[in-house]
């Protein structure tokens, strides 16, 4: 009997000595957060937690310790876990407000909208929370935009693309058909040939000649010249017997 009476007294001392070394590397992880030692104070964390299972205050702060070095994936995954596990409010409301946070860092803002309003369900007094879930929902917003934009821009290079590939077809085409109509000409009688020319030469005469009665002599071009003179400066004296009205235009802004 006596020897089993000892046996739990030392169980006790072991394990009590367990939770005064896990406290001890906290505190240590603690004072080199404070440093900005944050690698340094991951590893002590991480040493509490091996020490002492379920240990909250050592999973709390090796989170927060792998957000400052930027690892927001697994400081997502430490808070999501306390979150999902925790049975007080307040601890969960802090988890969720810092996996909103490295979600947020990570642009899954959809995720991270979430996370402030689970942490807001828990404690609905929090402003920072309510304040970050606005910012979320804003980011997310201009997220959306921005993917239908590019989706637009997409869409329109396609069609550009077309375009392009149609004309280049139809520039083909007509090359094509220059060539053949090139070797045509040069398959052609002679004579034809000749004729041919003959009838472009006379259709061109025939529209110079058409042309010709429309045209004007020089002495019937320097009066109406001498006309429009007259008139452009009697526009000017009239012009110059008047004052301008009105001033600047002003834009007026309701904001």
């Amino acid at each position: 009997m006596k020897q089993f009476v000892i046996t739990i007294i030392l169980i006790l001392n072991v394990s009590v000595l367990l939770a005064q070394d896990a406290k001890s590397l906290i505190h240590r992880g603690n004072q080199l957060y404070e440093q900005k030692k944050f690698k340094e104070a991951e590893a002590d964390y991480r040493k509490a937690v091996e020490k002492k299972n379920e240990n909250l205050t050592g999973n709390f702060n090796l989170g927060d310790a792998l957000y400052k070095q930027k690892k927001f994936d697994h400081a997502a995954k430490n808070f999501t876990d306390i979150a999902s596990t925790a049975t007080n409010s307040s601890v969960k409301a802090r988890a969720y407000h810092n996996l909103g946070n490295s979600m947020l860092e990570t642009k899954k803002y959809e995720e991270s909208i979430d996370a402030y309003k689970k942490s807001l369900l828990n404690n609905p007094k929090d402003d920072a929370t309510r304040y970050n879930l606005a910012y979320a929902q804003e980011m997310l917003k201009k997220q959306q935009q921005q993917n239908k934009q590019n989706q637009h821009n997409n869409q329109q290079n396609q069609q550009n693309k077309d375009q392009n590939k149609n004309n280049k077809n139809d520039q083909d085409k007509k090359n094509q058909d220059k060539n053949n109509q090139g070797k045509n000409d040069q398959n052609k009688d002679p004579n034809q040939q000749n004729k041919d020319q003959d009838k472009k030469d006379q259709d061109k005469k025939d529209q110079q000649d058409q042309q010709q009665p429309n045209q004007i002599s020089k002495d019937d071009a320097q009066r109406m010249l001498d006309a429009l003179n007259n008139q452009e400066q009697g526009t000017q004296d009239k012009l110059k017997n008047k004052k301008l009205k009105g001033g600047q235009a002003r834009i007026l802004k309701d904001w």
